[in-house]
């Protein structure tokens, strides 16, 4: 949300603190006037003094949003993303040494340039999860894949 909206809702949350308080104020002033058969209440300066202390609290919180409100700088989030070239090894791999499942994964990986998520290579085979993983398992062993954990999945990159 933009500083602007939220001080307009801080505001309105504000007005709304400060209705509540004055209504309980004059709901308490009623009770101990019924109550209380003194000509001075000591119970009305204790009312007195959370009235004050509740309404300096929703004037803070009002002072916030208007401070929000009237505010000129926006806060912006400011992302870096630096380039970072992939230098694509040129291995050459052998694929008489592969078998037809196996050569499929490969040049799946070689298409999608040397990289891809494991979870984009069980749509693009058509193979099932487990199979994918178990042909991944192999490659690995061989040291012609690495795969590398990215959240809930995996990278899939060529050696």
């Amino acid at each position: 949300m933009k500083n602007k909206n939220v001080g307009f809702l801080i505001v309105g949350i504000a007005v709304v603190i400060g209705i509540i308080i004055l209504i309980f104020n004059f709901g308490l002033k009623s009770i101990v006037g019924g109550a209380c058969s003194m000509d001075k209440c000591p119970m009305y300066d204790a009312i007195a003094i959370q009235t004050w202390v509740s309404l300096a609290i929703a004037l803070l919180v009002l002072v916030i949003g208007l401070f929000l409100v009237f505010s000129k700088e926006e806060t912006k989030i400011i992302t870096k993303t630096k380039k970072v070239e992939i230098e694509k090894k040129t291995k050459l791999i052998d694929y008489s040494k592969l078998d037809k499942d196996e050569k499929i994964i490969v040049k799946a990986v070689e298409e999608a340039q040397g990289t891809i998520f494991q979870s984009d290579l069980v749509e693009k085979t058509g193979f099932d999860k487990v199979k994918v993983s178990r042909i991944l398992d192999k490659l690995e062993g061989r040291q012609l894949i690495e795969r590398k954990r990215r959240g809930m999945t995996n990278v899939v990159v060529l050696k």
